[in-house]
């Protein structure tokens, strides 16, 4: 897995790994079982202090999507996405929230933000199974 930090990006770093992590369990880079970097060495490979990817790990662990095994390391757990429906859409919500008012900032037509997601969703699907 590539590992890329945006510092100009305004989202916190240890966000960005979060979301990174999440992106390649749900795209099928990362499975059930595979092991992550130790803190200390993806903390050297970013550039970043330990306790930001030691927060990450947490976030992730807290959600579910992690398990730490003492002595091991980080491991993606066999149910990645644990939450129930509610709680996802819950935080796809501000997500999604935030893309419209961007959209309607930049005077993105409706029309055009909808192709814009089909598009982008049927190549993260292509993507996906050419991984698989």
């Amino acid at each position: 897995m590539v590992w890329s930090i945006d510092y100009h990006s305004g989202v916190p770093v240890y966000l960005q790994v979060v979301q990174q992590v999440q992106s390649a369990v749900a795209s099928g880079v990362l499975r059930e079982g595979d092991q992550l970097p130790s803190v200390r060495a993806l903390a050297e490979q970013l550039r970043v202090n330990r306790n930001t990817i030691a927060r990450a790990y947490g976030e992730l662990e807290h959600a579910g999507a992690l398990e730490n095994r003492q002595g091991s390391g980080c491991f993606v757990r066999a149910s990645a996405t644990p939450l129930r429906k509610a709680v996802r859409t819950e935080r796809l919500t501000g997500a999604v929230d935030s893309l419209i008012v961007q959209a309607h900032t930049l005077q993105v037509s409706d029309d055009d933000l909808r192709g814009l997601l089909d598009e982008r969703l049927t190549e993260f699907d292509a993507r996906r199974k050419s991984e698989e």
